[in-house]
């Protein structure tokens, strides 16, 4: 569980620098500098019969590149190597789906692990909407604030941002809500929102 959240953090990191490159490209009008960071995050593109997924190269990171290339063709997915390092995924809707709830089922185990789990002992139930846009996280206060535990409610944040992303949202206007309670009193402990709230942490 914690491998998991702390590889979607650097995951997430990466795509929030690339977004605030970005902007900054944007700011200077460097149009070229513009295209280049629009090529560093995640892009849906859903048409009527296929749905593309380009991923940037750092998502690739440490990962052998070519062998997911070639698992994602044998699954019968149309994959294309970009000159810039990224890849794009060509499937069926169909197959979108199938990888949606694939990834609707990680992040129910996600929570589970939360819940359930003896890494978060301070976690006690972890409330959600079906777009996983928003979650209430009910805690021990004493035991939350004398821990470590708000790593993964972080990592919460980040696996709702993606699945958003993976599902189609557009990169400049996306949103996940989590509210940290304690379960007693129904007193809340912190609330944040992400991107937003991250883009914050990394201007200051």
């Amino acid at each position: 569980m914690k491998k998991f959240t702390f590889a979607v953090l650097l995951i997430f990191i990466a795509l929030l620098t690339a977004c605030n490159s970005n902007e900054e490209s944007k700011a200077n009008g460097d149009q070229q500098q513009e295209k280049a960071s629009e090529s560093e995050g995640i892009n849906v593109d859903k048409g009527l019969l296929n749905v593309e997924v380009t991923l940037p190269a750092s998502f690739f990171e440490g990962e052998d590149i070519d062998a997911a290339i070639a698992e994602a063709k044998e699954k019968g997915i149309e994959v294309t190597k970009n000159e810039n390092g990224s890849v794009t995924y060509k499937m069926s809707k169909a197959e979108h789906k199938e990888m949606m709830a694939e990834m609707e089922n990680n992040m129910l185990e996600t929570i589970e692990d939360l819940k359930n789990g003896e890494d978060f002992a301070s976690i006690k139930d972890v409330q959600y909407n079906k777009k996983f846009t928003k979650f209430t996280v009910l805690v021990d206060k004493n035991a939350f604030e004398n821990s470590f535990d708000a790593f993964a409610v972080f990592g919460l944040g980040v696996s709702g941002a993606l699945y958003q992303l993976f599902n189609g949202a557009d990169p400049e206007d996306y949103n996940v809500n989590i509210v940290v309670k304690d379960e007693a009193t129904q007193e809340i402990i912190s609330e944040a929102n992400f991107p937003k709230d991250l883009e914050n942490l990394d201007t200051e």
